[in-house]
Formats: C-alpha cells, sequence, structure tokens
C-alpha cells in the first residue's frame, strides 16, 4: 500500500473519531502502528498554573531501539531563543528519560512504553492573543509511522495550526481539527527521522498564566555583546586605570620634575683644604648604583663601570696583555669599606684563591652575576633611594597582571560557554595585560631617590663640561680617574678620554706589567677595554646587555 493511500485512509479514520471528546481519548499503553514501525501517542494538558502536563505512548517493535532529543532552546531570531522547562522525566515500560537545561532526551526498547513530563514555558502572549506551543514529535532518530496528539485545554481552544516536517517548513499537518468542548486533535502519518510536528493552540483569555521565556541566544556575538553589566564593568576598568595613572603621576611626578626642570648646581669637586682638589660623588652615589636609580635596573655598564672603579680605588690592577687582552692582578683584598655589590664584583672577577685572571679566561668561565644583581637592589633599597627592589616590584605586578588577565580570559570562556557576559571577562583580560605590561614601570624612588636623579644630572653637566683646565695639574691624574667609572656608567667615557687624552700624566692603576700607562695611549685602548669586558658580563646573564 502506498504512503499515499495510507495517509488518506488516516485522514478519513480521523474525521470519523471526532464524534466525541471521550471517543477520540487513546487507551493508555496503546500505539497503534503498523507492524515492524514506531508509533507514537501524545497527550497534552494545560494545567490553569500553565504548565503542560505531556504523556507520550510509544510502540517501539521487538529487537529495535528509538530515541529522542528535544532541545529546550528554539531560535526565534533577532539573536534570541525561546527557552523551555521540562521537569518530573520519567518512563514507565522499557526505557530513560533525563532533562537539564539544554534538552529532554529519551531512550526507549522495543515495546511499548509511557513517557511523561512537565513544560513550563510553553504559553506565550502573541499580540493580544494568547497561544500554546510545543512540538509533540522532534528530534527522533527513527522513522515514524504515525503521530496522533490529543490536547486539553482549560477553556474551549479558540484556533489550532499544526504544521509537519522538516525544521522551518509551512506543510501542515496531515490533520488538525478542533474538538468538542476543550479537545483538539492532530494526525500525521510518514513523518521522517529528525522531522517534527509543531502544533500551536489559540487560547481564551485567562486560560493559562503566559509563561513563555525568551533569553538571547548562545552564541559568540551575544556573549559579546555590550549590555548594562559590561557597561559598568567597563566604567569601573576605566575608573581603576584612571586611580592607577594618578598614582604613577604621583609617584613618577618627583622624577619628571626633577628630570625636566633646570639642572641645580652639584658640588663635584671639592677643596680638601690643602690646596689640593679632590672628586666627591653627590650623597656618596656609586658608580653601579647611579645606573641602577637612574633607569631601575642593573646592568652590564653597571657593573663594568664598578670593575674599573675597583681598580681606581686601588683593589685591582688592570694590565694590557698584547692588543686583545686585559689581565685583572690582586692588589689590595676586599675590606669593609667595600658594599655588598662591590663585594661580589670583586669575587666575580677575581674568586678565592686567585691572584690574577686574564679577560680571556673569564669569557670561558662564564662567571655568575646573579649575587651582583641581588646585592645592588638590595643596596639602593638601604640607601633609601627606593622603598622596595625594584626588580621584586616589576616581577610583583608582572604576576599579578597575568593572573588578572588568566582569570579574564577563563570566565570569558565560560561566560561564552554559558552564555554569561563574555565582554566582562574580556575586560578583565585586558586589565590584566595593562597591568603586566605596565609593570616596567612599577618600581618608584622615594624623594631621596628622586633627589639624587637631579643630581646625578647635575653630574652628567660636570662630565660634559669639565676640563683639565678646572683641576690643579697636581690632581689631575686623581680627578680623571675617579671620575671615569661615573663617566662609563653614565655614557659619556668618550667625551671624558677625549677632554683629558693630551695630558702627559701616567696612570696609577693601568698600564703593561705594573708599569703605567700615559693617558694619550690610554683613550686610545680603554674603549677596547670596556667592550671586552662588556661582552664577558653579557655571557654571564642575570642582566641586561643595555641600558634603557
Amino acid at each position: 500500500m502506498s504512503k499515499n493511500w495510507v495517509a488518506a485512509f488516516g485522514c478519513v479514520a480521523a474525521l470519523l473519531a471526532f464524534g466525541g471528546t471521550a471517543a477520540a481519548q487513546p487507551t493508555t499503553g496503546e500505539a497503534p502502528g503498523l507492524p515492524g514501525t514506531v508509533a507514537v501517542d501524545v497527550r497534552l494538558k494545560l494545567e490553569r498554573d500553565g504548565a503542560l502536563t505531556v504523556t507520550e505512548v510509544v510502540a517501539v517493535p521487538e529487537g529495535r531501539t528509538a530515541g529522542r532529543t528535544v532541545p529546550l532552546r528554539i531560535a526565534v531570531g533577532d539573536g534570541r531563543d525561546r527557552v523551555f522547562t521540562v521537569t518530573d522525566a520519567k518512563v514507565d515500560g522499557r526505557g530513560t528519560a533525563t532533562a537539564d537545561a539544554e534538552q529532554l532526551s529519551l531512550a526507549l526498547d522495543g515495546g511499548t512504553s509511557t513517557v511523561s513530563y512537565r513544560v513550563v514555558g510553553a504559553v506565550a502572549k502573541i499580540g493580544d492573543a494568547l497561544e500554546l506551543r510545543w512540538q509533540p514529535a522532534s528530534g527522533w532518530n527513527t522513522d515514524l509511522d504515525s503521530v496522533k496528539v490529543s490536547v486539553i485545554t482549560p477553556d474551549m481552544p479558540r484556533s489550532v495550526n499544526c504544521l509537519a516536517g522538516p525544521p522551518g517548513t509551512s506543510q501542515p499537518c496531515s490533520s488538525a481539527e478542533l474538538g468538542d468542548g476543550r479537545g483538539v486533535r492532530a494526525t500525521e502519518f510518514g513523518l521522517a527521522a529528525g522531522e517534527r510536528v509543531d502544533i500551536a493552540i489559540g487560547l481564551q483569555d485567562g486560560a493559562a498564566p503566559p509563561n513563555a521565556r525568551v533569553e538571547e541566544s548562545s552564541t559568540l556575538a551575544s556573549a559579546f555583546a555590550l549590555t548594562p553589566a559590561t557597561g559598568l564593568g567597563l566604567g569601573a576598568l576605566a575608573l581603576v586605570l584612571l586611580v592607577g595613572v594618578g598614582l604613577l603621576w604621583f609617584l613618577r611626578g618627583r622624577d619628571a620634575r626633577a628630570l625636566a626642570g633646570d639642572v641645580a648646581p652639584v658640588r663635584v669637586l671639592v677643596d680638601d683644604g690643602h690646596g689640593h682638589v679632590a672628586f666627591a660623588s653627590p650623597d656618596g652615589v656609586l658608580p653601579g648604583q647611579v645606573g641602577t636609580v637612574v633607569d631601575e635596573h642593573v646592568d652590564v655598564v653597571d657593573v663594568t663601570a664598578t670593575a674599573v672603579d675597583l681598580a681606581v680605588r686601588n683593589y685591582v690592577w688592570i694590565e694590557e696583555v698584547g692588543e686583545l687582552d686585559w689581565r685583572f692582578v690582586r692588589r689590595n683584598p676586599a675590606d669593609a669599606s667595600l658594599s655588598g655589590y662591590e663585594r661580589a664584583v670583586y669575587d666575580a672577577v677575581l674568586p678565592a684563591g686567585t691572584d690574577a685572571v686574564l679577560l680571556s679566561e673569564l669569557r670561558g668561565r662564564r662567571i655568575d652575576l646573579s649575587a651582583v644583581r641581588h646585592e645592588l637592589y638590595a643596596d639602593v633599597v638601604a640607601k633609601n633611594w627606593f622603598a622596595r627592589r625594584p626588580d621584586a616590584e616589576r616581577s610583583l605586578w608582572w604576576w599579578v597582571g597575568l593572573g588578572i588577565g588568566g582569570v579574564g580570559l577563563a570566565a570569558a570562556v565560560v561566560f561564552v560557554v554559558t552564555g554569561g557576559p563574555a565582554l566582562f571577562g574580556l575586560l578583565v583580560a585586558v586589565a590584566g595585560v595593562a597591568v603586566a605590561l605596565g609593570a616596567r614601570w612599577m618600581p618608584a624612588r622615594t624623594k631621596r631617590g628622586s633627589v639624587l636623579l637631579e643630581h646625578v644630572r647635575g653630574l652628567r653637566g660636570y662630565l660634559v663640561t669639565a676640563t683639565p683646565a678646572d683641576v690643579p695639574a697636581a690632581d689631575r691624574e686623581m680627578v680623571f680617574s675617579r671620575s671615569l667609572p661615573y663617566a662609563v656608567v653614565l655614557g659619556e667615557a668618550e667625551r671624558w678620554l677625549g677632554a683629558f687624552a693630551g695630558e702627559q700624566a701616567g696612570l696609577y692603576w693601568y698600564g703593561e706589567a705594573e708599569r703605567t700607562a700615559d693617558l694619550r695611549r690610554f683613550a686610545g685602548r680603554f674603549p677596547a677595554f670596556l667592550g671586552a669586558v662588556d661582552g664577558v658580563l653579557a655571557q654571564a646573564g642575570h642582566l641586561r646587555s643595555l641600558k634603557g
């Protein structure tokens, strides 16, 4: 028998059955259908409170299974979903029924089973009309021979519209009629797997309270949509960033004024009271400390300048060995006058038990400067130029920023999955990235540190403008030597060497085999020495190879 003949016969049978409501009620546990096919008989009852009670009688041939998955979020256009809630799902027979926030799932074995559950959200106000809407058949993984639907409403229904076929189709059901009293009947024959029966019934005013729920679709666009909540979050984030910028401006304001204002006079050359002139650094700052206070980092050049200063102060003799190498020779042991970082540099250049070492040998040893870095950061805090170690401050804010960014990204992912305000999580992640990137500016000098920064500008001015004529001839070697490490760390070594290159005086701390070198020859060789030392120290790691 062809499908058309079966459908025609079914329509006639359905019309004859509409003689009365009682005659049309299906018999519990029975779902007539052709042998070897699946048939479904669905009863819907709308309660006065708006809940829809559903009973499905499903006949599955022996030896076969049937499953149904009903999505409880149905797109209604414009990025919105109609949301239903299903509770009390159970099966009387051979199978299981489960329901969560996203779907209703049925799994039935051969035989006749009765499925029951309760639906909230099926009643909606459409304009001035009240409508009950549900899909009594949808999401089946097998073809259905027939679907019979009966509906009971609290009052006489006004209309019925039944569609059957693939989702989105406007094909009407095989039959759909208003019965006597409060009944509605609909029938569909030959429903393919994945197709649905969608029934909409017009209700009398007041028949049941509308309880339809419409939500924004769980899409990327909706998740990142600008909502009042995300707008408030954006405003709070902007406020936090402004407060942070204001705090940095306050902490950095002293430094900005120190760098932008006129250079205050700095007394570098002092009279010792006996007719001699000596060099004195502002606030007693040492060469390595100068570089760290200026750029808040321990750099290779800070260590190089310290090594030169140790030679100038007669702890080390620097000896030329040919044209491409130099030797550090121990002159005096480290004593209490050396700071912690100076002692660490001394030990790195001349380890215990070593009285002399070639620079080329140090290159092969890959010396460890981590102790120098640690001591120098601790030293600038001990001198009250920084309230906290600059490296620890940067590290703290870096990890805080990464933590905030990670939390924000995790929240955004969770919100995308759950349909929450993912934009808020993204904003938090952006704030975290901003904090991490801004970590380099977080170390702030104390007031004393900012004053020293201004004095360092004055020291640089001295290195740029001073000439041998400003220093008595008897004191030129000492003033030149004591000033040189500061010229190295402040990038003025070339100018300082050029200013004194014409002098005939020798150097007490640099030469060949304990023979001092004159300034003219020294000015030509010293830049190569600095480059070689920088190269050895850069290989050690832990320090930046360039200032910035």
